[in-house]
């Protein structure tokens, strides 16, 4: 990228080169951060409406305090591009989001200021007080800021680190940025000097000066500090923040460096909880992505000057709208069904059921603890919830899941979505747990299917059900299948032989059917397509064992308790003795890169399975017979 078109943005190379700058520059630099971000994200894919709303805050941030020794935490971290590129990690954007390169999130292995790993949402304020406090007992002086969206801030997890954070005596700054309210009037000058006022040394020595001589007449004290609160009230939204403990500053403008810089400066020195509310928009600087930050969200790679374009051959259908489609279907003709998402309607493909069904659309935000018992409480009641979530975001409720869904035997429909890995998310968002936590739950059935037909005939068979069942299936399209209109079910259990072979027999889970057909094209081997991982459907099973003198397990997600796990665990109990080589994700965490290449490193591209069963079975596919030191 030329640097003459940044000739500012490349003379900073750390925080500490930021620092040096005039304040008269500051402009010009968040001007420059701003153009770069947009150029690079252009280039890669990556979220971007997001971080062009912190791009002032972050300037700021750097500004005031001293990273690293000072801590910030970035909650969920689809924000923090700006913070890598003041960071040191500007020549390193090209990179982001590709096997080997940046991390689309803050991840503490990548650099020394990112203090704390985030992507699944609202843990900052908790481990930032964790900071704050181990500071404390270390009797280090350092600042520990947390930044948190207002969309974060919906979980109770935040709510559970602010309660604490307010009687803990920490010396900690909660500042949230809230990119979905408008700029209004009172995010102006005169709010402006009151943010300056609040956040000063005066304002806060005057009022604990008050405090001690009120608190002498009771009356007097708690009627100071109703008025105190009804006086801010008028400027300001309700003082929520200020019940937890925390002193309650803002709302200001984001984007006015002229404010957030003074205001942080005095914030520095005041000592206790601190809480200030940033206002800023969504895509800010870049018309394109202002007026429509959902699309601008996560887009992949466009020309800035065009912006997003509809692609000139339709792209297959993703099993995210098979399942969009699928609920509208089953919604029109069942009035039972209500759609549940904890925030997350684009990415679950429910916009079109709330657009068709509201009084039957639930997004209760960022709180997937509540959703799974939000959706129980629904059961209980003759309604027939579906939970739209994601694989990796169903692990947050899963409590939950067990003790208010599962113990009462209620039927609920889970659609997991991101099963298996996600490609440039990483490992924070692959859904590689799911089968092995789904499994052990009693009275929960878990089916994958293998294609995008499938998927709608096991979430209408999941439907059907009495008891809890949940449906998995990956990101993006699948070998395109043609999906068959209707609510038409595949039974209940049961798995199906879809090529007839010998020796060796892969039973494959979910959508790494066709890769294993292809590597049992060139092995002549069998393959089947097991459809459920509970049930299993143990008598074709035991049929298939007995026909076959070694079996092959193939699964997207943790081979460790996951569904090759059930398969041993099935014939132990039959008591049958075969050779069974189990094929799935690794026990490692599994970095950010392009998803068929990640599959093809676990072994789990149709090469690898061939490659896999070739080694471990060379004597039974040449000769007929099992090789004895592979059985023992």
């Amino acid at each position: 990228m030329p640097n003459k078109l940044y000739p500012l943005l490349q003379t900073i190379n750390d925080p500490a080169d930021l620092r040096r700058l005039p304040r008269a520059q500051l402009e010009m630099l968040a001007t420059e951060l701003r153009a770069y971000l947009l150029d690079s994200v252009s280039k890669t894919g990556g979220h971007l409406s997001s971080n062009l709303g912190t791009v002032e805050l972050t300037v700021a941030l750097h500004y005031v305090f001293s990273a690293p020794h000072d801590r910030i935490v970035w909650d969920v971290g689809h924000q923090t591009y700006p913070h890598k590129i003041l960071t040191g990690r500007r020549e390193r954007m090209d990179s982001l989001r590709q096997f080997g390169g940046l991390s689309g999130f803050p991840q503490r292995a990548e650099s020394e200021y990112d203090d704390f790993g985030t992507a699944h949402s609202s843990t900052s304020i908790s481990a930032a007080l964790g900071m704050a406090l181990a500071a404390k007992i270390k009797g280090e002086e350092r600042h520990v800021i947390a930044v948190i969206g207002d969309g974060a801030l919906t979980a109770g997890l935040a709510f559970e680190a602010l309660n604490n954070a307010g009687v803990a005596d920490a010396n900690l700054l909660v500042i949230l940025n809230d990119n979905d309210m408008s700029i209004s009037p009172p995010v102006g000058a005169l709010n402006r000097y009151l943010a300056k006022l609040l956040s000063g040394q005066f304002y806060a020595a005057a009022k604990n000066a008050g405090k001690t001589v009120l608190k002498g007449a009771p009356p007097l004290f708690e009627l100071a500090k109703r008025i105190e609160e009804h006086a801010k009230g008028m400027v300001v939204p309700a003082t929520l923040f200020e019940k937890f403990g925390f002193n309650y500053i803002g709302p200001i403008d984001g984007h006015d460096l002229e404010s957030l810089i003074p205001t942080l400066e005095n914030i520095k020195h005041l000592k206790g909880p601190q809480f200030l509310h940033v206002v800023t928009k969504k895509g800010q600087g870049y018309k394109l992505a202002e007026a429509d930050p959902v699309a601008y969200h996560g887009p992949g790679k466009f020309d800035p000057a065009i912006g997003l374009q509809m692609p000139s051959v339709p792209p297959k259908l993703t099993f995210t709208q098979v399942f969009g489609q699928w609920l509208c279907d089953m919604a029109a003709h069942d009035p039972r069904l209500v759609g549940i998402t904890p925030a997350m309607r684009e990415g679950s493909g429910m916009v079109e059921f709330e657009t068709r069904f509201p009084e039957r659309y639930f997004d209760v935000g960022i709180a997937e603890q509540h959703a799974v018992t939000f959706a129980a409480g629904l059961a209980c009641d003759g309604l027939k919830p579906v939970v739209a979530i994601y694989s990796t975001f169903l692990q947050r409720a899963y409590d939950q899941l067990i003790h208010d869904v599962a113990i009462q035997n209620l039927p609920v429909v889970f659609a997991l979505d991101r099963a298996g890995l996600v490609g440039a998310d990483g490992a924070t968002h692959a859904g590689a747990y799911d089968i092995a936590f789904l499994r052990c739950i009693p009275n929960v059935s878990l089916a994958c299917p293998a294609d995008e037909n499938e998927c709608r005939q096991l979430l209408s068979c999941a439907f059907e059900q009495d008891h809890p069942v949940a449906v998995r299936y990956p990101r993006g399209a699948g070998v395109g299948v043609a999906v068959q209109p209707g609510l038409a079910a595949l039974p209940f259990g049961l798995a199906e032989v879809r090529r007839a072979g010998k020796g060796v027999a892969i039973l494959a889970f979910g959508t790494l059917l066709y890769p294993a057909l292809e590597a049992a094209a060139a092995l002549g081997v069998t393959v089947v397509n097991m459809r459920w991982v509970k049930p299993l459907d143990t008598e074709l099973l035991l049929r298939i064992a007995s026909e076959h003198q070694a079996l092959v397990t193939v699964e997207e997600g943790a081979v460790m308790g996951g569904a090759g796990s059930a398969v041993s665990e099935a014939l132990c109990a039959a008591g049958i003795v075969r050779p069974l080589m189990q094929l799935g994700l690794r026990d490692e965490f599994i970095e950010h890169g392009d998803t068929a290449k990640l599959l093809a490193l676990q072994g789990l591209d149709a090469k690898g399975i061939e490659s896999s069963i070739r080694s471990r079975f060379a004597a039974l596919l040449e000769t007929g017979r099992p090789d004895l030191k592979a059985v023992a």
